[in-house]
């Protein structure tokens, strides 16, 4: 008796998640998207490990050589380093700061939003005043500022990043749970006298995930244009550590003479934008519900 009442559940999911994977598989641009990070990221982890020239291997003779000279398939920078060793290594760096970026901006953007959006009364009302004070500064030049007086390194320029970014993670969060927190299973909830956490992390948090994990998507694209942008000016990460932020830095005197230098990082972050742009559309159409005709 009790699998017989157990089973419609199990079975309504699955075939929940197995629309949700076909609305997915349906979005051409967004799988494309998805097979191209993938690339990316396994090419930058394996990479670096397969070309006969690392990232700071210098050779003075083979400065600005043009792409698909010899070994050098992407060329060379001012000092005769490899451009493409260079460009993976870099990808390793922005690729993770984004990634970590947007883990640290969700979690706190999620508590902040779950919270404001359960309690409401006083303590939401504040939460979200912090989150319109955060709003009210270019979050550019908040960046910058913080970049400017804190070490720059891959670890502080994420938390930095991270710090600037959650609050529009919190304005979703909390819209969600404010129409979600009125629904029969939270009375219920609470007339079983679970408590306010249980029921903000087990009941509410699982409704909402989807709305996240979009927000995730993109703020990962943000992440990325963020450390290109701080690095290119100077308050990101430093050499000789690369990103592709700081190699458009270096290319930016060089661009009539050697244009490869500042066209492959270019390419790589407008790639990789681009791509998580489109899998956070793919996914926001996947997990609507509404889209689901049958």
């Amino acid at each position: 008796m009790a699998s017989s009442v157990l089973a419609p559940p199990v079975i309504r999911v699955r075939w929940r998640h197995n629309r949700t994977l076909q609305r997915f598989i349906q979005h051409r641009l967004a799988c494309a998207s998805l097979i191209i990070i993938i690339l990316m990221a396994l090419a930058c982890a394996f990479g670096p490990l397969l070309l006969p020239f690392d990232d700071l291997f210098i050779d003075l003779r083979a400065r600005f050589a043009p792409p698909m000279t010899g070994y050098h398939w992407l060329g060379t920078d001012p000092l005769g380093r490899d451009v493409l060793a260079r460009l993976l290594m870099a990808g390793r760096i922005s690729l993770l700061v984004g990634f970590f970026a947007m883990v640290l901006s969700i979690m706190l953007g999620t508590v902040v939003g779950i919270v404001a959006g359960y309690y409401g009364g006083r303590m939401g009302a504040l939460l979200m005043r912090i989150v319109d004070a955060f709003l009210a500064f270019p979050s550019v030049f908040l960046l910058l500022a913080l970049a400017a007086f804190i070490k720059p390194s891959p670890a502080m320029i994420t938390v930095i990043i991270a710090v600037t970014s959650w609050m529009e993670v919190a304005r979703i969060v909390e819209a969600e749970v404010r129409s979600l927190r009125e629904r029969e299973y939270i009375l219920a909830a609470r007339m079983l006298g679970l408590s306010g956490r249980w029921i903000m992390f087990r009941e509410l948090l699982p409704n909402v995930v989807g709305p996240i994990i979009v927000a995730a998507t993109l703020t990962v694209a943000r992440a990325i244009l963020l450390e290109a942008y701080i690095s290119f000016l100077g308050y990101g990460i430093q050499p000789p550590l690369p990103s592709w932020g700081n190699m458009l830095n270096g290319a930016q005197q060089y661009l009539l003479r050697a244009p490869w230098l500042a066209l492959v990082p270019g390419i790589a972050i407008t790639l990789a934008v681009t791509c998580f742009n489109f899998i956070g559309d793919g996914l926001r159409d996947a997990l609507d519900s509404r889209s689901d005709k049958s």
